[in-house]
């Protein structure tokens, strides 16, 4: 059976239930995070925590413009909001960042939270306040990849929110959420683009990861980035991302999964009413050869997208190309994948002869894919007795040079109806891709 609003309705009433308890949390004590011109606010805040660490607010106050130069852990925390409400930032020295990265009590993220309960990460709605700058585009214009700093890793929350975040330009991963529970993400941007995309490219900035994760809500989220707009890794259960838009990225992602012979678990993901512009991937499904496990009951439905490469991509068949070339894998098997709808796709794929996208690093680049036209709507790249159900219903593409759309699909693969013909060539919808259900 397909993902469906009704499955995932006591998971959307989990989350009304957790934001009603966050919206009326008990008495709060307010730390204002002092600041002094020219000095690490940091340490400040750091020496306070231990006394605001349950029922407390930690005001970062509007007006105020924050120098965190060295990185701040959260210990576990219990009822507490943090308001972002002033401009913070990085250091915007590269080199003093990249030591500070490259040392062994780096915890990983320069925002890092380590576990509570109902934690409330909260930016501001006013545009001129509540950004967060990482200055990442100096980073970009000297391709720099060495020792980059990852952002937050709201990590081990449960009942957990993060709303009207404004992230300016992340060097490299925006949010990560491993290992929370019930998190409701919403009302964030996430600008990381650069000056100049032709030439300084924002490597890996991944908007939000839900790896690990189970029971997350995102929802009218806007990530301008380089990479995956949604990450849904290995452990991710009741996922739910809608009513977004996504620029400049890698697309709405499942995977990687099975890297080394892991065994994968995904389960009930639902990606729904997002516009993909400008993007490499609109939906993409990728598990390393020689994985193991499952990924189940995975939907993305209502996506529009606009100057999309690869619009609906599903590989089993995953490598780091910019390594080299494919490894040998004595170990054949193959993460499972049962349960995966793609439907409602609409838009114009980008299929020009001479497309390039700033993330090539190797020749070929690292996306290319054997045999592809540059006019594929949809790229079914699996093994045999590994798929059960997966179909494509309701796609309407259309190339941007007004050639046909094409497909790349085995069919001594797949025997099912998977809502198109199944080959190697035009995009040709059967019955059920036009009118199923």
């Amino acid at each position: 059976m397909m993902l469906s609003s009704l499955l995932l309705s006591p998971v959307l009433l989990a989350f009304s239930a957790a934001s009603a308890a966050l919206a009326a949390p008990s008495a709060l004590k307010t730390f204002t995070v002092p600041h002094v011109d020219g000095q690490d606010d940091t340490p400040a805040l750091l020496a306070a925590l231990p006394d605001y660490a349950s029922n407390s607010t930690i005001l970062f106050k509007q007006g105020v413009h924050y120098n965190i130069w060295t990185p701040i852990k959260f210990p576990v925390l219990n009822n507490v909001e943090i308001r972002i409400e002033g401009n913070l930032s990085y250091p915007e020295d590269m080199a003093t960042v990249q030591a500070i990265v490259a040392s062994s009590t780096f915890p990983g993220h320069w925002f890092t939270f380590t576990g509570g309960d109902k934690v409330s990460l909260i930016g501001s709605t006013n545009p001129k306040w509540g950004w967060v700058d990482a200055h990442g585009q100096q980073w970009w214009n000297k391709h720099e990849l060495t020792n980059r700093p990852h952002g937050w890793n709201f990590a081990k929350i449960s009942n957990g929110v993060i709303r009207n975040m404004k992230l300016w330009k992340p060097v490299a991963w925006s949010f990560s959420a491993s290992g929370s529970t019930n998190l409701h993400a919403h009302d964030n941007w996430i600008y990381a683009l650069s000056d100049d995309m032709d030439n300084a490219f924002p490597f890996n900035t991944d908007g939000f990861s839900a790896g690990g994760g189970t029971d997350f809500l995102f929802e009218n989220n806007h990530i301008q980035n380089g990479d995956d707009c949604l990450t849904v890794g290995n452990g991710a259960k009741n996922i739910v991302f809608r009513n977004s838009r996504c620029e400049g990225g890698h697309g709405l992602s499942i995977g990687s999964l099975g890297k080394g012979g892991q065994v994968a678990d995904v389960q009930n993901v639902l990606i729904e009413n997002v516009e993909m512009k400008n993007a490499l991937y609109a939906a993409r499904f990728k598990s390393w050869t020689g994985g193991k496990g499952v990924a189940r009951n995975i939907t993305w439905r209502n996506i529009k997208f606009d100057n999309v490469r690869f619009p609906i991509y599903v590989t089993q068949n995953y490598w780091d190309q910019n390594l080299g070339p494919k490894p040998e894998v004595t170990d054949v098997t193959n993460t499972q994948i049962q349960d995966m709808l793609f439907e409602n796709f609409v838009g114009n794929i980008n299929d020009s002869p001479t497309f390039f996208e700033g993330t090539c690093v190797s020749d070929p680049c690292w996306y290319y894919v054997p045999g592809a036209t540059g006019r594929e709507v949809i790229i079914f790249d699996l093994y045999p007795e590994t798929v059960k159900n997966i179909a494509a219903r309701r796609i309407v593409p259309v190339t941007q040079k007004w050639k046909p759309a094409n497909v790349m699909c085995n069919s001594t693969v797949i025997s099912t109806d998977v809502g198109f013909k199944c080959q190697n060539g035009l995009f040709v919808p059967t019955l059920a891709g036009l009118f199923g259900h």
